[in-house]
């Protein structure tokens, strides 16, 4: 045998070697995740370990319009009975759209008038729990009309107290809204004043279960406890989670309410929420605050944020109705240009459809509140920039906004009660 054959034997001998070797790998590879694979099926588990817990979500169910659902439960919250929670499934038994923690659902109500008739009233309520597969939550506060005033108590508030039942029918438009928690691991501040503890349950509910590792902080402002909402349901979460800590602070308590003769993980406050508190509780870290709460809670604490130094990237908050929070990194750039034109005169407003021209200056709110001065009919709902109801066609000209809203308009539209005239406009109004 020459020395080329022997050669050529000693290759073949080693390429058959690593092929044996390689079916031999592949074939475990493949029964180990022919494995993995009946295992992720059984606990319904995804195994692609390329995609990120975002895309890892199951598809959003989304629907156009609105969507009937029944009330499956409801559920009186807190000792004053103010609050009231409300469960809702869809009648069709089709799946839910999923949401991130701290948006909102829109309601149409049929709301009965003093005629006897049916007015039709648009609210956006937030969700007040983490996603769930079998339903949505609601926690409503009754709004009574203000002592020795002549403003009427809350229109849809008191209709969701007294006339929604269980197996009420509701028509609801799909989540929405810009305001909810991040994704990242960033240690975060929670801050609910009142009822605007909704969209807060709703992010830590959420973060408890599904970043378990990540440190929050919930300081939830009220007047005394009768006030507070799930109070039970907090305390439990304080002491199953040390990464999670409780401040219930108050403003008026009454006896007892500061917790002084019970021991556990929640910290009572006889104080509104400030950046003072922050600033003595908080150990030094780059935190998110997300903040919803009445106006004027929200108008001391943003300024006071940005002055203690926190970044406005930092920042996240949603007030209650059509409120203004200026952000003074931002001052500069959302007043100047709805005040005047470029000429420094005041700007004309058209409605085209009413056949009429308007002047509109500084001081004279927004555009909706501007036509409904001026006797122009607009159809309107939450006036906050959340529903959509008075989007309106821009012919000319622009528009400004003081911060985006939750609804985004449709190409050449805007939202009457969230915006003012940036130039000269001629809306389809």
């Amino acid at each position: 045998m020459t020395s080329l054959y022997l050669s050529l034997w000693i290759a073949g001998g080693v390429l058959l070697q690593i092929a044996i070797y390689l079916s031999i790998g592949f074939w475990r590879h493949w029964q180990g995740y022919r494995a993995l694979r009946n295992a992720a099926a059984e606990f319904e588990i995804s195994v692609n370990p390329d995609v990120t817990p975002e895309e890892m979500q199951p598809p959003t169910t989304e629907w156009p319009g609105y969507r009937t659902f029944y009330v499956k439960r409801k559920a009186q919250e807190g000792t004053a009975s103010q609050v009231c929670s409300f469960y809702l499934v869809p009648e069709d038994g089709r799946p839910l759209a999923t949401f991130l923690p701290g948006q909102f659902l829109t309601f149409k109500l049929g709301v009965p008038s003093p005629t006897g008739e049916n007015q039709s009233v648009i609210r956006c309520y937030s969700l007040s729990d983490a996603p769930n597969p079998g339903h949505y939550r609601i926690s409503v506060k009754r709004a009574p009309a203000p002592f020795g005033s002549q403003i009427p108590q809350g229109i849809s508030s008191n209709y969701f107290h007294d006339h929604v039942e269980v197996g009420s029918q509701l028509q609801v438009r799909a989540p929405a809204g810009h305001f909810h928690i991040d994704h990242s691991n960033s240690p975060v501040v929670l801050i609910g004043g009142g009822i605007g503890i909704t969209p807060m349950l709703s992010m830590l509910n959420w973060c408890l279960v599904a970043q378990p590792g990540r440190e929050v902080w919930l300081f939830y402002g009220v007047r005394n406890s009768a006030e507070l909402v799930l109070q039970m349901h907090l305390e439990d979460l304080a002491a199953q989670h040390p990464n999670f800590h409780l401040h219930l602070c108050m403003s008026d308590p009454q006896p007892n309410d500061l917790g002084g003769h019970r021991s556990g993980p929640v910290r009572f406050h006889h104080s509104r929420v400030s950046v003072a508190l922050l600033r003595s509780v908080l150990p030094l870290k780059p935190y998110h605050y997300y903040l919803c709460g009445p106006t004027p809670m929200l108008q001391s604490l943003v300024p006071a944020l940005e002055d203690w130094g926190v970044p406005d990237a930092r920042i996240h908050f949603e007030a209650f109705g059509p409120a203004s929070v200026p952000r003074k990194h931002s001052a500069a750039t959302t007043r100047a240009p709805s005040q005047r034109d470029d000429k420094g005169c005041a700007v004309v407003v058209t409605f085209a459809k009413s056949g009429k021209q308007e002047t509109w200056e500084p001081g004279m709110g927004s555009l909706l509140d501007f036509a409904e001065n001026h006797g122009i009919v607009v159809s309107s709902g939450c006036r906050a920039g959340g529903c959509g109801s008075c989007q309106t066609s821009i012919r000319s000209g622009e528009v400004a906004y003081a911060q985006a809203p939750d609804f985004d308009p449709e190409a050449g539209s805007c939202l009457l009660c969230v915006c003012t005239p940036k130039t000269a406009v001629t809306l389809e109004a």
